[in-house]
């Protein structure tokens, strides 16, 4: 009898846990409402309804983000940008409004063929090509697969060397198989919070509606499959061919990254035959999201030079 008590009462607490912990999806139009605003457009590229803005004149230059985030990650670099180029961000496939690829498939290749489709569809055959951590990673991929499509390179705390620790805590519970499958609905704010602490120096610059941002469009819809779909992506090690490369490469990197180490920057440093590293003593592993202002301006100088 007593052991039939235990049992209820744990079965009792795991329901209340599950349902504090369940979160559902946004509705798409709810999510718009918040998040888009008189720049958002919306076009059609391989199945899906891509949201991306343009703002400003001059030369293109696109700008790709990071796992987890969305276009609203460079708000503080167009600001700057705009005055000398035609900004062009998007959100890419799995993430903020556009949401997960109907092909489910998101290694680098995939993503930079996307984006040649995309710019395709713009009308705009070449570009200045800027992207942070997943998003730097496609940035290096399309100039290596599309040589004649990209001008001039920044690679902010990009991916792509193999690790050689252990991955961020967010991507080895996605890979497991018992937490994986539970992170696609139970996704409170709280991991949201700690993920944004993770990649940031200055914990004080994380503000609640930024927090609010990244919870919210994680729910769009499709996109926490994605999360966990797009963490067991095992990408071919390109990295031999980054000396192939011969665009003009600005590498930016937080001194504080604990996602990708800053010894990264001096092994894109070694490996592209065309390339400058400039490391930030204040910030972490999105330094154009933490320091905007600083990092736009060592841009700007970069791509008017």
């Amino acid at each position: 009898m007593l052991l039939r008590k235990i049992i209820f009462v744990i079965s009792i607490l795991l329901i209340g846990i599950g349902f504090a912990l369940y979160k559902p999806d946004i509705p798409l139009d709810e999510l718009k409402s918040r998040y888009a605003n008189e720049q958002s457009r919306f076009i059609e590229v391989q199945g899906m309804n891509v949201h991306y803005r343009i703002e400003g004149q001059g030369e293109p230059l696109l700008l790709m983000h990071g796992t987890g985030a969305s276009l609203h990650t460079w708000d503080g670099w167009v600001e700057v940008l705009k005055e000398d180029f035609q900004v062009i961000r998007l959100d890419l496939p799995a993430y903020g409004l556009t949401g997960p690829s109907p092909e489910g498939n998101y290694t680098y290749e995939y993503y930079a063929g996307f984006i040649d489709a995309f710019l395709e569809q713009l009308g705009i055959s070449r570009c200045h090509v800027a992207g942070n951590s997943l998003g730097g990673g496609i940035t290096w991929t399309f100039a290596l697969l599309y040589p004649n499509k990209a001008n001039k390179l920044i690679l902010v705390d990009a991916s792509g060397f193999p690790k050689d620790g252990k991955s961020p805590w967010i991507f080895r519970l996605a890979k497991n198989p018992i937490a994986g499958p539970l992170m696609k609905n139970l996704t409170p704010r709280f991991i949201f919070q700690s993920n944004l602490e993770a990649v940031y120096h200055q914990d004080s610059l994380i503000s609640e509606g930024l927090v609010d941002r990244y919870f919210d469009l994680a729910r769009r819809a499709g996109n926490r499959d994605a999360f966990v779909d797009r963490s067991k992506v095992q990408n071919p090690d390109r990295t031999d061919q980054l000396a192939q490369i011969e665009n003009e490469t600005l590498i930016m990197w937080g001194a504080h990254d604990d996602w990708i180490p800053v010894e990264d920057a001096d092994k894109f440093d070694k490996a592209l035959p065309n390339s400058s590293v400039i490391i930030y003593e204040n910030a972490g592993h999105v330094p154009m999201e933490e320091i905007p202002r600083e990092t736009a301006r060592d841009a700007r100088r970069f791509l008017n030079q």
